[in-house]
This record gives C-alpha cells, sequence and structure tokens, in this order.
C-alpha cells in the first residue's frame, strides 16, 4: 500500500521484501512513543521486577479486575497465574465484577474463571467480605485494583474489609499500588460522620482523599478502622516514578475503565463534580448520554439562561456551555435535556466537589417550583449516605446556598490532609 507513495516521493521502485520491512520500521515509529512515554512502575510491574519475592511460594487469592494489569495491558490474573514460583489458587470481585461486566449496583455472582478455571468469589452479592470458607487453602490476599481517588467509590471499601477478613484469620495482605487519577494533593469535601459510614463511605475521609490505595490500607491499618482489634500484616509494593502532583495522562500508563462509566482517566474529575447530585435522580448528570458525568441537565431547563448564570460565578477552572441532547439509555432514554456540559480547563484551581451544588443554587434561583429535594424525599437516603452525613442536605436545603458549606468542607479537607502525611509514601515536589 505504501509502495505507489514512495515511488511518487522518491523516484524509485523497491522490491516486496525492502516494502514490508519499511511498513515494520513506520510501524515502530508510530508505536514505539506509546510505550516510551511510561515513566510510572506499577506495584505489580515492581512486583515482577522484584521476581515476585514478597509471595514467592504461597498460595495466593487476587482481588483484582479489569483494572488490574501491566503497561502492556496484560491482566495481573495471567501474570500470577504464570509465575513460576506463585500459586494463584482463587480470585476475588468488587462491584462491578473481576471482568468489569457489570453496571454499578449489580449484584454479582461467584463463578469459574473460564480463562484460568480458578474459582472467582464475589465480594458484591451474598457478602462483601470474604468468609473463612473463601479464604480457604489460601496463604496470603494480594489487592491489585485501580482506583479514581473518590470516597464513594467501593473499591476502597472492598479493600477494607478484605484486610479486615485477613487480620482475622491471620495471612498477610498485599497492597499492589496504583496512582490516584485525581493526584495526591486535591483534597474535598468533610468527613463521615460515624452514624453514616456505610459502603459508599466506611472510613472517616474526605470524599476526595488524595492517597492512592496503598496509602489508605496504610491508615485503614494505623488508625484502627477495621472492625477487629488486631492488625493485618500488610505489605504495600509500592510504585516507582509517581509524585502527588501527577496527572493520570503523566503517568504514559494505559487506562482502563475502572467501571462503565468511568471510560477515560479525566472521567474521575467530573464524577467528583456531579456524581452526590446524581444520587437525587431529579437531573441527568450525562450517564445514558457519551458524557458521563459531564452534564448537569433536565427537561424543563433553559440551557442559554443556566450557562449564562453558571458562569456569572465566576468559578476558577471551569467553563459551563450550553447543551441539549438526548439520552441513548437509562431513565431519560429518548427524552430531550436541557442543560450545560461542565468544562474544566484548570485542575489546580477548580474545586470539583462544590460545582454540583453550585448548580442546583443556580437552578434554584431560575426555577424555584422546582424544590429538588421536596421532589427527591426517597432518595435522601443514598445522598446522605455519599455526604457521610445528613447536615449537607438539611443545611443546603434550607436556603440552597453553598457559601455555609465551604467553609466546613475546607476545613475538614485541609485537617484531613495533615493527618494523612505520616501516610504518604510518595513525595510532593514542592
Amino acid at each position: 500500500m505504501f509502495t505507489p507513495f514512495i515511488k511518487q516521493v522518491t523516484g524509485h521502485q523497491f522490491s516486496a521484501r525492502y516494502m514490508v520491512f519499511l511498513y515494520w520500521i513506520i510501524c515502530s515509529i508510530c508505536i514505539a512513543p506509546l510505550s516510551a512515554q511510561h515513566t510510572v512502575k506499577t506495584g505489580i510491574e515492581v512486583l515482577i521486577e522484584q521476581d515476585f519475592k514478597t509471595i514467592e511460594g504461597m498460595r495466593v487469592g487476587l482481588i483484582t479486575n479489569a483494572t488490574g494489569v501491566n503497561s502492556e495491558l496484560i491482566s495481573t490474573i495471567d501474570l500470577l497465574n504464570r509465575a513460576e514460583n506463585v500459586q494463584l489458587v482463587a480470585l476475588y470481585g468488587p462491584e462491578h465484577g473481576v471482568r468489569g461486566d457489570y453496571a454499578a449496583g449489580d449484584k454479582v455472582e461467584s463463578y469459574t474463571d473460564q480463562s484460568t478455571g480458578l474459582p472467582v468469589y464475589s465480594l458484591y452479592g451474598a457478602t462483601r467480605k470474604p468468609t473463612a470458607d473463601m479464604l480457604e487453602g489460601v496463604d496470603v490476599l494480594v489487592y491489585d485494583i485501580q482506583d479514581i481517588g473518590v470516597r464513594s467509590y467501593t473499591y476502597i471499601s472492598t479493600m477494607g474489609l478484605a484486610m479486615e477478613a485477613a487480620a482475622e484469620i491471620g495471612i498477610p495482605f498485599v497492597v499492589l499500588d496504583r496512582p490516584n487519577p485525581l493526584g495526591g494533593m486535591k483534597v474535598e469535601g468533610s468527613l463521615v460522620e460515624p452514624e453514616f459510614e456505610s459502603f459508599v463511605s466506611a472510613f472517616p475521609i474526605p470524599y476526595v482523599y488524595g492517597l492512592t490505595p496503598g496509602e489508605v490500607a496504610l491508615m485503614i491499618n494505623e488508625k484502627g478502622w477495621m472492625d477487629t482489634e488486631q492488625k493485618v500484616d500488610l505489605t504495600i509494593i509500592s510504585m516507582e516514578g509517581w509524585t502527588r502532583e501527577m496527572t493520570f495522562e503523566q503517568t504514559g500508563l494505559p487506562w482502563v475503565p475502572t467501571s462503565p462509566h468511568i471510560p477515560h482517566a479525566y472521567s474521575s474529575y467530573y464524577y467528583v463534580t456531579s456524581g452526590i447530585m446524581g444520587e437525587l435522580g431529579v437531573f441527568s448528570e450525562g450517564v445514558g448520554y457519551t458524557l458521563p458525568f459531564q452534564t448537569f441537565a433536565a427537561d424543563w431547563i433553559d440551557e442559554q439562561d443556566l450557562s449564562e448564570a453558571m458562569n456569572a460565578l465566576g468559578l476558577p477552572g471551569v467553563y459551563f456551555r450550553p447543551i441539549v441532547y438526548k439520552p441513548f439509555y437509562g431513565r431519560d432514554q429518548g427524552k430531550t435535556l436541557r442543560g450545560v456540559q461542565i468544562h474544566l480547563y484548570d485542575f489546580e484551581q477548580v474545586e470539583l466537589m462544590p460545582l454540583q451544588f453550585y448548580f442546583m443554587q443556580v437552578h434554584h434561583e431560575l426555577y424555584p417550583e422546582k424544590d429538588v429535594f421536596g421532589i427527591s424525599e426517597n432518595r435522601w437516603n443514598m445522598f446522605d449516605k455519599v455526604n457521610g452525613s445528613n447536615q449537607v442536605r438539611l443545611k443546603f436545603s434550607r436556603e440552597y446556598q453553598v457559601k455555609p458549606l465551604l467553609e466546613r468542607w475546607r476545613s475538614e479537607a485541609e485537617a484531613f490532609q495533615q493527618e494523612s502525611i505520616p501516610f504518604w509514601l510518595y513525595p510532593a515536589n514542592d
């Protein structure tokens, strides 16, 4: 296919063999930058370089999903299963399943993995904590899941319960660490109040907590956040090359969707901007369309009015564009929705979590007859759980003003960040 073009340019005719060679060179040049960009080695890659010494000769239970891959997109399942000095004996799947093929909230059943023939035990079905029967014959539990750095995303909840189960039966727990796509410096939101601890708010950490899975595991273990008196024998296989200011794009690592509606690394940013609001079931946040978590919309909204009002707030790092769309599936399938698309242009400056509350504030000003909390009473329970408190709803619903919430959010986030510093495994460039 390249011969006519090359002859036209050079005036020379080339042999078929030479053309095959030239084609190979061109492809190598095109592909090479993709593999040469990697600046970060994840925990699984470090473990391989260490020849699996931490788990050598042990019967391994692996907690993972589709995101558990190396930089060449080879599954951690396969990497451990092929290792001569490791015996992989069981797999454990969180929400969305081991292969990532279940929707949010779908119950997952235990089954046999077709590729390896290994038993797959669901940690999002009949139980969310590995039982003694599930752990029979397992010498060590290994955790390898890419997270998105948001408290309500349930993978760290699964990790904490698995650590607790390992502590109770006296087996070690190993975390193969991965980057936080929100970085290690952005912390937002207030802490979880004890009476509102749940699977979507399992630990007293802010909504955006600025830690890697390994760092969270250290805090869980050392702070006594497990429902057991004993600590787990915990090992973190740290990354190499990651610093706290890094965006996921700067790591050079490939992104594997962490769940069906987080298809890109930047999707995690938008999840923070609208995910809490989405629990009310009143507005569309773009799920069901091509922009998951990137919109604020409803069929009664005037998109121009909303865009002008949102941009008039002068919020740093974000712009709101008018948008009209029809979701392909979900609650609003086929319905014409109007609103704004969220455009984040300065990640360091923008406060992500408050954006959805600013939207509800402006919406209340434009459409006071549409009392958001008045028409969503049946969804308050999950909204409160995700917020880690009912105080957000109670305070905000009185006047629909964001400002009274900001002081608490910012002060608790700042205090937590200082509290977490002793558990940092990776430096800040500052």
